[in-house]
């Protein structure tokens, strides 16, 4: 997902509307490095950037009287012209008579002009006396604005470089090596192994090729069931890692407001994962002391991270829940994953996942 928005250079506005504030400055930020890179790479390519024009040739034509000679007129001395004096004498008369009026509207304007700056110069002097204060305190605030922004840029920037450096620590980077999964119950129980009632964890399975085409986005309810039977439970997502037991955070297809409500009464810390119905992937749900935070999960590729606020990138659902039971998700906020929230009904249905 994050790939997509930085080659498009876009992000739809319903999407960015989903991230809070710290999701936007990591995006933002990345964004702009983005932009930097392409300059420079087409400073590389192209230093000069030169755009040359061509040059447009011009052709002039002479004038030819009967007798084939450049025509020639010379004033006042062409049958029925005027004398030169007479000629001369009216335009200085037409020409004076034009500047007496030129005059005379400036003049006019100008007085016009002093009264309204002086008229607007008073309203002024009493407008900013009367307004000072209010222009002050809106400085200020402007100015506290502007600080509140660039420190929430800088944490932003420094958040994303200490995440990397401490999953780099841990090894806890997707991609390194490659990873195997345990096989779902689903499909366990299908296996030569499971029919000889000698299943574990270490038993694994190949993901089969799939002719079904995953739309950008999700469309459906449908579509949402199918991209997590045929994707996401083979590789494990919602379950535990070392059983095949469902995870005590995950609660499935779930909407927000359902979220708030099974956190209400949670304490600090207590989270629970579900699936997002706008990108591939899932929202990791929060309860703050003053009230809930919603965090998107990218799944759309073969790793797992936080969508514009961890960039690392986690192999497994799993590794990145307890990646962050041990690192904040941001420095601002402070959000360590502590107490799942578990689902009201034992007999939960998830949304139609695990049917």
């Amino acid at each position: 997902m994050m790939q997509q928005i930085l080659q498009d250079m876009y992000i739809e506005p319903d999407l960015l509307a989903e991230l809070n504030e710290e999701q936007k400055q990591i995006l933002f930020y990345k964004i702009r490095e983005e932009q930097v890179r392409r300059w420079n790479e087409r400073e590389r390519r192209d230093p000069s950037h030169a755009v040359k024009k061509k040059s447009e040739s011009r052709v002039h034509f002479w004038l030819l009287g009967s007798d084939g000679e450049v025509w020639v007129w010379v004033m006042g001395k062409a049958p029925g012209d005027k004398p030169f004096e007479d000629i001369v004498e009216e335009l200085m008369e037409e020409r004076a008579m034009k500047q007496a009026q030129r005059e005379e509207e400036i003049r006019q304007t100008e007085e016009r002009r002093a009264k309204e700056l002086y008229i607007s110069l008073k309203q002024e002097e009493k407008r900013n006396e009367r307004d000072d204060k209010e222009w002050q305190e809106q400085l200020r605030r402007s100015k506290v604005a502007d600080e509140e922004m660039k420190c929430k840029a800088w944490r932003a920037r420094d958040e994303y470089k200490r995440q990397s450096l401490r999953a780099i620590e841990k090894g806890l980077v997707a991609g390194l090596s490659v990873i195997e999964h345990p096989t779902p119950p689903a499909e366990a129980s299908h296996s030569p192994a499971a029919s000889s009632g000698q299943l574990t964890s270490g038993h694994y399975r190949r993901r089969q090729h799939r002719l079904w085409i995953r739309p950008p986005r999700p469309n459906s309810r449908e579509s949402i069931i199918r991209w997590f039977e045929e994707e996401q439970r083979p590789r494990r997502a919602g379950y535990e890692r070392s059983s095949n037991t469902i995870a005590a955070w995950f609660h499935g297809i779930i909407s927000r407001q359902e979220s708030e409500a099974l956190l209400a009464n949670a304490a600090e810390g207590c989270f629970l994962v579900r699936v997002s119905e706008r990108i591939w992937g899932y929202t990791l749900s929060y309860h703050t002391t003053s009230g809930f935070k919603h965090f998107l999960i990218d799944a759309s590729g073969d790793y797992y991270s936080f969508l514009g606020v961890d960039q690392n990138r986690h192999a497994t659902l799993v590794d990145l829940i307890d990646f962050h039971k041990e690192e904040v998700i941001t420095t601002s906020g402070g959000e360590l994953l502590q107490d799942p929230c578990r689902p009201r009904s034992s007999t939960a249905d998830y949304g139609g996942l695990f049917l």
